[in-house]
């Protein structure tokens, strides 16, 4: 009894055993069905356009994102020579403002100081250039000695060299000289602005002392703004100078600004990226510095086969195009794709499929009906 109940047991197990074999070898077998044949109303219902293969010139790009910069030379740090106390000002950020125009008011005790040295120092250099004259005279003459000569030439060029000081001093708080007498002193100055631009920042409020090393205002000249891009070290050899490329915002993607490579820097950072400046084609106000944007570069153009985007579909995880091989009968070819640009994709694929006819329009209704097929 106990024998033959081992014997069914064992049996048991090798019928299970054999049952799951076959399931795996099932599932192993799988095939994609690659055919499919549709009637007349679903072709005519599915609007599918058939034609072959070209070859056109497509372009490879390179995506890149970068910040748009303004050069040195385009940003000012305004600050006053011999610092003061702030009087007034207008300035807010982002407030545009123009060329020579006044921007703040400065006050301060040392201003009225350096104006009276400059005009009593004018003053002294007559009286002294009159003495020099009358000592150069006597001295032709031998009525005077030569010491005394040299004492009133002394004086004079010293005189002139403290007023020659003093003349520049002035004008580097913004002072006129020519202007200045005992009727014009004044307490205060006005600091303009050397360029037309906007306000970046404002560091100081009114009634603030500043000292002469203290930025009280940051301009910007946005006009020649520029679009810092980072290229990485693999992608340098593809990238020169006078390349174009597109550049457009995150939040308008569709708005591309026309740029051109106009300087590679030569230092690699810590992440093995170059920083490429390039230069927008027009100037356009909403673009401000810091602003984040993306770049689109063409980096070569060669003649290759395309077929639309609409051609292509992509099946578990592998591209294919569809081949007409009768008026209602189509096999899905698979494809490897390369680059794309205007609605074309770059195809490889069997030799012996150039001179077929595709599907151009329509291959994703091809591959639903093919999958209902199968379900």
């Amino acid at each position: 009894m106990n024998k033959y109940i081992i014997f069914l047991l064992a049996s048991s197990l090798l019928m299970a055993c054999g049952a799951e074999n076959k399931t795996e070898k099932t599932a192993e077998n799988k095939t994609v069905e690659t055919t499919v044949e549709i009637t007349d109303a679903q072709l005519k219902n599915m609007t599918i356009t058939i034609g072959q293969i070209t070859e056109q010139s497509i372009s490879s790009i390179l995506k890149v994102n970068g910040i748009i910069d303004v050069p040195p030379q385009n940003m000012v740090s305004i600050s006053v020579p011999l610092g003061g106390f702030l009087k007034s000002t207008k300035l807010l950020p982002g407030m545009h403002i123009a060329k020579g125009e006044i921007i703040a008011t400065m006050e301060d005790q040392q201003y009225i100081q350096l104006q009276q040295d400059y005009l009593t120092t004018a003053s002294n250099l007559k009286f002294l250039e009159a003495d020099y004259n009358r000592q150069k005279e006597l001295n032709l003459s031998k009525a005077t000695s030569d010491k005394l000569f040299q004492l009133a030439e002394a004086d004079y060029q010293n005189q002139k060299i403290v007023l020659k000081s003093l003349h520049e001093k002035l004008k580097l708080v913004g002072i006129n000289p020519e202007n200045l007498s005992e009727k014009t002193i004044s307490r205060s100055i006005d600091i303009r602005s050397p360029i037309d631009g906007y306000v970046s920042h404002v560091n100081v409020n009114i009634g603030k002392y500043v000292n002469p090393s203290d930025v009280l205002f940051e301009l910007v000249n946005p006009t020649d703004i520029h679009l810092g891009l980072t290229i990485y070290e693999k992608d340098l050899d593809k990238i020169f100078i006078g390349q174009k490329l597109q550049a457009f915002t995150n939040h308008k993607p569709d708005l591309k600004y026309p740029c051109e490579i106009i300087l590679i820097g030569k230092d690699l950072s810590e992440e093995r990226s170059v920083e490429v400046h390039c230069h927008f084609e027009k100037y356009d106000k909403t673009l401000i510095p810091g602003m984040f944007m993306n770049a689109e570069l063409e980096i070569n153009s060669n003649n290759a086969k395309v077929l639309p985007d609409e051609a292509i579909v992509r099946f578990e995880n592998v591209n294919y195009a569809f081949i007409a091989t009768s008026k209602n009968t189509f096999k899905m070819v698979e494809v490897k794709l390369g680059s794309s640009e205007k609605g074309l994709t770059e195809v490889t694929m069997d030799d012996s499929f150039n001179n077929k006819n595709f599907v151009l329009n329509g291959a994703y209704n091809l591959l639903m009906q093919l999958k209902n097929k199968e379900e």
